[in-house]
């Protein structure tokens, strides 16, 4: 048998919501306002709404209009939907956060995750290799031999860089500065991630050095740091030449150990290392495979 609706219990249980939605409006608005430290009157000159109406509001007494409710809202610098939303509006400190993450690029998102100790998991690597390393530690050399083993692709951070601005790395330094650069770097180092669930990268060697940068890497990448002595990178970077090779002078190799000590605390926040030192290409390329089989970076066998 079908039951036929009370049109007047219906009726007093929307009277109740509205009762309650009313309260409910009251309450936030004096939180908000209280929050922010200012009496009524103040909020009264920036709302147009009289004192005494406000009093009335924060009482759960007064019936406001959405108009009225908006200019209330844009006064107390909150969101018109927090004043009626089933949860309790966010502290403004904590939604200017909230904000700021949303529209910040990955780079930044997973730093602001790894400080705050809530990630990452292990699929959000997936099965993505990163070389990290100072210039002439075998990032791009070792980095094409493996993916070509693993039957992974191979990317270099600068030529997707130079792709993105159509220019040299040399260029967008001139042009942009280091912070341009930077830049181009992480939306380089986002790309790459919504592309490659598999993926060999070798990274720049001041990349892992910015901390946004550097929390990416480690949160969405297997990092792995390619270690050499600095007599092998001065040689490796000088038989490479180009415009970014380290000049030959006296000094060279001590300011070079100056610079790969201060990078080694950074660099040794990845996962894993292996020491290039006096390998031949092949005997390198043999143990990082075997490295990335054994840390299981790939997955399952």
């Amino acid at each position: 048998m079908t039951e036929i609706a009370d049109p007047n219990r219906a009726e007093a249980a929307a009277d109740l919501m509205v009762v309650d939605l009313i309260q409910k409006v009251g309450d936030r608005v004096r939180k908000a306002r209280e929050m922010k430290g200012l009496p009524r009157r103040v909020i009264s000159e920036m709302s147009g709404v009289s004192p005494r109406y406000l009093a009335q509001l924060e009482a759960g007494e007064g019936n406001i209009s959405i108009g009225l409710l908006k200019r209330v809202a844009i006064a107390l610098d909150q969101r018109l939907d927090w004043f009626v939303a089933d949860e309790e509006p966010l502290p403004p400190d904590v939604r200017k956060v909230a904000e700021l993450y949303h529209g910040a690029p990955v780079a930044t998102r997973e730093r602001v995750l790894e400080l705050l100790n809530v990630g990452p998991r292990m699929d959000q690597r997936a099965r993505r290799i990163g070389l990290i390393g100072f210039r002439g530690a075998g990032k791009s050399t070792l980095g094409a031999m493996v993916g070509h083993t693993l039957g992974l692709p191979f990317v270099e951070l600068d030529r997707e860089i130079e792709a993105d601005a159509g220019m040299a790395v040399a260029e967008v330094l001139a042009l942009y500065g280091q912070d341009g650069y930077r830049r181009f770097e992480a939306q380089a180092i986002d790309r790459v991630i919504a592309a490659h669930e598999a993926v060999v990268l070798a990274v720049e060697g001041g990349a892992f050095a910015e901390p946004a940068l550097g929390g990416a890497l480690l949160a969405r990448f297997h990092t792995i740091w390619l270690r050499a002595s600095a007599e092998d990178h001065l040689a490796r970077v000088r038989a490479q030449g180009g415009p970014r090779s380290t000049p030959d002078t006296p000094d060279a190799v001590g300011r070079l150990k100056c610079a790969l000590q201060g990078r080694e605390p950074l660099y040794a926040r990845a996962e894993a290392m292996i020491d290039t030192s006096g390998k031949g290409l092949d005997d390198a390329h043999d143990e990082l495979v075997a490295l990335i089989g054994a840390q299981g970076f790939l997955g399952p066998s």
